[in-house]
């Protein structure tokens, strides 16, 4: 019997990369733009490119911007920039808010772990209007752990009071989220994302989150 659900945040239900177009692209217009040879298009382009889907931290991607593009600015502005102004654009996927509310309406206890820094993470997490919804958050700053690292899964686990046969996990990444969740003695659900090939093992795939419910359903 499941008893409860466990969520990634980057890339499952905050839409990371289109909140990062919309970020970059206001954060282009008011601090880069100015710079007449910097092309935008390019710009965009080459800020998704080093960052690699957030796994490279943001002074690295600033510091290569600024001496690829020859800009007169301080990455530091930069990146403070960043970190205080990510979270206006933060936007969930479809039918978050509306998949958080039926699992809780049908008596799952709801989990979320997530890698980065607390301070960011917890903003983003609060700019979705979505923390009310679940009983656990953890960050991996906070706890001095990270994905995928099997410790943090099992720590979620015991603060829900569920078994980690009781759990599931669902998360976009295949290493981090679906097969350490699995390796943890959780169900793993891969939330598809297209730039990774499946050909890792995982206990069932959703393309969009309402899916979740269904596949929930046919377990218990």
């Amino acid at each position: 019997m499941i008893r409860s659900v466990i969520f990634d945040l980057d890339g499952t239900l905050l839409d990371r990369n289109k909140s990062l177009i919309q970020f970059i692209t206001d954060q282009y217009e008011r601090l880069i733009q100015e710079f007449g040879h910097v092309n935008k298009e390019q710009y965009l382009h080459r800020f998704i490119e080093l960052d690699c889907r957030g796994y490279v931290w943001k002074d690295k991607v600033y510091q290569a911007l600024i001496e690829e593009f020859q800009l007169q600015l301080d990455w530091n502005d930069l990146l403070s920039d960043y970190k205080s102004g990510f979270s206006s654009f933060a936007t969930p996927f479809p039918n978050t808010i509306e998949l958080l509310e039926i699992l809780q309406q049908q008596g799952y206890k709801l989990g979320m772990i997530t890698n980065g820094f607390g301070d960011f993470q917890a903003s983003n997490i609060a700019a979705l209007g979505i923390a009310d919804y679940f009983e656990v958050i953890l960050i991996s700053e906070f706890e001095k752990l990270r994905k995928p690292d099997p410790a943090i899964f099992l720590r979620a686990a015991e603060m829900l009071n569920s078994s980690v046969e009781q759990c599931v996990y669902v998360g976009d990444h295949p290493t981090n989220d679906v097969l350490a969740s699995k390796h943890a003695g959780m169900k793993g659900i891969w939330k598809e994302d297209t730039y990774y090939e499946q050909n890792f093992e995982c206990d069932g795939v959703i393309r969009e989150l309402l899916e979740l419910e269904d596949m929930l359903l046919q377990w218990n």
